[in-house]
């Protein structure tokens, strides 16, 4: 019976040392795939780290040329109703009355004949 507990004994050591050696490689095998996935992630967190504050940073430039755009907007649409308004009481002078171009033409140089003579006669000129 000696022999079989010794005998015993020795394989469950043999078998404890075996699994103490399968533990330790699994254990510094997963240590090894820890630190390169540590490694990975640190160098994978930095980039999206660096590309958030960039497109941060070009969000931020982006906002301000838009509020540059809407102020230029709004003073570029006020100059046009200002023109189209401006345009608006010019232009029953401008279209055509139903007169044509002999017509006003006539109508000037009465005008002028009727101011001339208004001025002869402030002038005290004689109208013969």
């Amino acid at each position: 019976e000696n022999g079989g507990v010794v005998g015993m004994l020795e394989v469950i050591q043999s078998d404890f040392a075996r699994l103490e050696a399968d533990t330790s490689s699994a254990e510094a095998s997963a240590q090894k795939e820890y630190e390169t996935f540590m490694t990975d992630s640190k160098v994978d967190k930095a980039a999206k780290t660096k590309d958030v504050e960039h497109k941060t940073a070009k969000k931020q430039d982006q906002t301000q040329g838009l509020v540059t755009k809407k102020s230029d907007l709004e003073g570029t649409q006020k100059e046009l109703d200002a023109a189209l308004a401006y345009f608006d009481k010019l232009k029953p002078t401008c279209v055509d009355a139903g007169v044509t171009y002999e017509d006003r033409v006539a109508r000037r140089k009465a005008e002028i004949e009727s101011l001339r003579e208004a001025l002869r006669i402030l002038n005290g000129e004689d109208m013969a």
